[in-house]
């Protein structure tokens, strides 16, 4: 009868919907989310969860995971659809990838979007260690999710083994030498069957790890702008001999290059005692380790310290204002102290927020994986990860030249006046 009514008065239904937009059902906002991670596994079940969980807290908004690949097939992928013209409106990629989506024009400041009181509450809550490779020209382009640092995990039974105290890790330089020769172990033909130490120097994060010398030693590889790096320093130099010297002069290492994805493995079976790697790791050692180990800051030279490392979220320019509103508000969201302390333990990646490390659940955790709280504590000394404009060139050359290093195809020198060379012809632009 009332569809009649309107009909004859030449009223359709939506019209009627247009003039009282009560009576519209408006459909929610749509984020699409690159992470980076290959389908399957827990991460992802973690990541639908989340998303899953903000839906029900905010129906306004459906936040769409889409699984990337490693952190280098996210920003490619994520750089094809920007300029396609059809970029995700949010995803986490490595904090070092600020310069470049900058650059490509890709983001916009957080800061922008998150205008709030409340809003710069939040942006002030995060570790100023995390904020370091967040922050550029006076805004901040991302917000730290899945940070780490680097740390040391040592097979406690194997230190008990060669005569070492398993709850003392080597604390300089001279003692990660020391304890690594006692560590290693040879057959009756001379083969090594227990390395002392693995340091991952393969694949993308050879710069990374890197670092984790070069910032105990006192070196600072580049400036805040992103526009010059200083590879060729006497001291940076000496950190690369270190690193070679431990294979080509100690023999506690494997010789040539390490794979980043080995390392983890060779812990868990007792082909290192020693290794480095990211905390984010913990999760991982914790399940599958079946031995007791320990987990410490990196050694120091000069001083302590570690680089930081992970993923930030970052949003797209081409979002409209609606989905950018939508992608911090779940950025925010999954930052907050409770859900930021259920991401460190589901994940071992360290909570982003001294508020989380107060929540109960992770008072409880820290205090039942004392581990965790070794990340956390290098925060006071950590520095910004490597980054720079142009920075996939930049870091594969450095990465090359380490290589180079370490293989002995080229002098610790030699290579670090290469890579000088190299980055300051590409980064002359920038200046």
């Amino acid at each position: 009868m009332r569809r009649t009514i309107l009909k004859s008065l030449g009223i359709g239904l939506a019209g009627v919907l247009a003039a009282c937009p009560a009576l519209a059902q408006k459909a929610p906002v749509e984020v699409e989310f690159y992470y980076p991670v290959a389908v399957g596994g827990p991460i992802t079940k973690v990541i639908d969860d989340m998303a899953a969980a903000f839906h029900k807290e905010n129906p306004d908004v459906v936040v769409k995971p889409v699984y990337a690949g490693s952190y280098q097939d996210s920003i490619a992928k994520a750089l094809t659809a920007h300029k396609g013209g059809k970029p995700p409106q949010l995803a986490v990629l490595l904090s070092t990838d600020m310069f470049t989506l900058i650059d490509e024009e890709a983001i916009v400041p957080i800061d922008a979007v998150a205008k709030s009181a409340d809003d710069q509450k939040w942006l002030g809550g995060f570790y100023d260690a995390f904020m370091q490779n967040s922050r550029s020209g006076g805004h901040t382009w991302g917000v730290p999710f899945q940070r780490s640092t680097i740390v040391m995990y040592y097979n406690k039974d194997l230190f008990r083994e060669a005569g070492l105290d398993p709850d003392k890790a080597p604390a300089t330089w001279t003692e990660l030498v020391e304890a690594a020769k006692k560590l290693t172990k040879r057959d009756a033909n001379g083969q090594v069957t227990q390395w002392g130490i693995e340091i991952p120097s393969g694949g993308a994060f050879a710069y990374w790890l890197f670092q984790a010398l070069t910032t105990p030693h006192g070196e600072i590889l580049m400036n805040e702008a992103g526009n010059e790096v200083y590879l060729d320093k006497p001291g940076v130099v000496e950190a690369v001999q270190y690193w070679r010297d431990l294979a080509a002069k100690h023999k506690v290492m494997p010789e040539g290059t390490i794979d980043w994805g080995t390392t983890p493995k060779d812990f868990l079976e007792r082909k290192a005692a020693i290794v480095w790697t990211t905390t984010g790791n913990l999760t991982n050692i914790r399940s599958n380790a079946k031995f007791p180990f320990g987990v410490a800051p990196m050694p120091a030279s000069k001083r302590g310290g570690s680089p930081t490392g992970g993923g930030n979220f970052y949003v797209f320019k081409n979002a409209t204002p609606e989905q950018q509103a939508a992608a911090v508000r779940f950025a925010k969201w999954a930052t907050t102290p409770e859900r930021a302390a259920e991401w460190s333990i589901a994940t071992g990646y360290v909570a982003v927020t001294p508020a989380a490390w107060e929540t109960e659940r992770m008072k409880t955790y820290a205090k039942d994986v004392p581990a965790a709280v070794v990340a956390r504590d290098q925060l006071a000394v950590s520095v910004a990860e490597f980054s720079t404009h142009e920075n996939q060139r930049v870091t594969k050359l450095l990465n090359d030249n380490l290589q180079a290093a370490l293989t002995g195809a080229k002098t610790p020198a030699q290579a670090m006046a290469d890579a000088q060379r190299e980055a300051d012809r590409i980064l002359r632009a920038y200046r």
